[in-house]
C-alpha cells in the first residue's frame, strides 16, 4: 500500500510508519513538530520507500497532493498529553476539528480510505465499564477545559461517519486506549514515560489526586498491529473500535511496579488535581474497553503484559543513558 500518516512523527505515527515499511508498504509521513520529533524517525529516513514532509495538516493544498497520492490516510495528528490540553483549549478545538475536515474533505474527491484516530477520553464520565463502542458518551461541562479534548474527537468521529454515509468515503474510527512504548515523551503528561523517568532519576515519582483511578495501557506494537489490520478490512468501514488492554491498573500501582522494575528508591508523591492542572480539573475514574467487537473482526489480542509495557520503556529510557548503570530489567520482551 501506500499509506499516508498523518502525525507521522509522532510517537503512535512513527511507530506506524516503521511497521508499514517493514511489511514493504511505502509511507508518506506529514507533521509540523507541533508535538512530534523527526529524531522519532531518524532509523528510518535512509529507506528509499519513505518521504516526510514537514507541514501542517490543516494545509488543504500541501494535503491534497499527499492525499492523492495515498491508497490509505491514517490520520493521527491532534493536540496530545491532558497538560496541552488543559492550557491550550483553544489550539486543542482547532487542531483536532480543522485537521479532520481537510484530510476527509479531500478523501473524498476519490473516496480514499481513512482511518481516524479518536480516543478513550470521548467516554467522558461514564462510570460503568468495561466501555463498549455502542454506549452513550457522558462529558462534562463546557468550562472545564480538559472536556475539550474529547469534545472535538468525538466531533472527528461524526465528521468520519458522516463521511461515509453521505459521501461514500471508506471511513474507520479506532478509539485509543492508554498507549505506552518506546519513544513516547512525558512532556505533555504522559504518565508512564514521566514516571519512568522520575523512578531513574531518584526523583519523587507524582500521583495526582489519590491514585486509586486506573488505566489500561497497550503496547504501542499492539496499537499499530490493530490500526493495519482494520485499514485493511473492509468490514471495518463506516464503523467504530476500542483498541486498547483489558489489563487494569491503578495509578498508585503502576507507580509502585515502576518503582519495583527499575529498583529505585523514589518517594511516590501525591499531587492535587487542582495543583497539577487547574482549579475543579475532573479525572476518568476507570478506564476500560470492551475488546469484543474488534476481536470478533480481527482476532485482536494484546500481546504485551503490563510488565512488558513497562520494561520496554525503563530500557528505551535507560539506552538514552548510556553513561548510567543499566539495571537487571528484562521480561522475555517482544522482538
Amino acid at each position: 500500500m501506500k499509506v499516508l500518516i498523518t502525525g507521522g512523527a509522532g510517537f503512535i505515527g512513527s511507530h506506524l510508519a516503521e511497521a508499514c515499511l517493514t511489511r514493504g508498504d511505502k509511507v508518506m509521513v506529514v507533521d509540523d513538530l507541533s508535538t512530534g520529533s523527526i529524531d522519532n524517525l531518524e532509523h528510518l529516513r535512509a529507506d528509499p520507500r519513505l518521504k516526510v514532509q514537514i507541514d501542517d495538516v490543516a494545509d488543504a493544498r500541501v494535503m491534497a497532493e499527499l492525499v492523492d497520492a495515498a491508497d490509505v490516510i491514517v490520520h493521527l495528528a491532534a493536540a496530545v498529553g491532558v497538560r496541552l490540553i488543559v492550557e491550550s483549549p483553544v489550539r486543542t478545538i482547532e487542531t483536532n476539528v480543522r485537521g479532520t475536515e481537510v484530510v476527509l474533505g479531500l478523501a473524498a474527491k476519490k473516496r480514499k480510505r481513512v482511518v481516524i484516530a479518536s480516543t478513550s477520553e470521548v467516554y467522558g464520565k461514564r462510570t460503568r465499564v468495561p466501555f463498549s463502542e455502542d454506549d452513550d458518551l457522558l462529558m462534562g461541562p463546557p468550562h472545564r477545559g480538559r472536556w475539550s479534548y474529547a469534545c472535538s474527537k468525538a466531533l472527528d468521529e461524526f465528521l468520519a461517519l458522516a463521511y461515509w454515509k453521505e459521501k461514500g468515503v471508506p471511513t474507520t474510527v479506532v478509539r485509543l486506549f492508554n498507549t505506552v512504548g518506546p519513544r513516547q515523551t512525558g512532556r505533555y503528561g504522559m504518565v508512564v514515560p514521566s514516571m519512568v523517568r522520575a523512578a531513574l532519576d531518584e526523583q519523587p515519582i507524582r500521583v495526582f489526586g489519590d491514585g486509586w483511578q486506573s488505566r489500561c495501557f497497550t503496547h504501542v506494537r499492539d496499537v499499530v498491529g490493530a490500526i493495519i489490520a482494520l485499514a485493511e478490512h473492509p468490514g471495518a468501514v463506516g464503523q467504530v473500535f476500542n483498541v486498547g488492554s483489558a489489563e487494569e491498573v491503578s495509578i498508585l500501582g503502576l507507580a509502585e511496579r515502576i518503582r519495583e522494575l527499575t529498583h529505585s528508591a523514589a518517594a511516590i508523591e501525591f499531587v492535587p488535581y487542582d495543583e497539577a492542572y487547574e482549579d475543579g480539573f475532573e479525572d476518568m475514574q476507570r478506564r476500560v474497553p470492551d475488546l469484543s467487537k474488534i476481536h470478533a473482526l480481527i482476532g485482536y489480542q494484546p500481546t504485551y503484559s503490563l510488565d512488558e509495557i513497562l520494561s520496554s520503556v525503563i530500557e528505551h529510557e535507560l539506552a538514552m543513558r548510556p553513561q548510567r548503570a543499566v539495571p537487571q530489567v528484562a521480561f522475555g520482551l517482544h522482538a
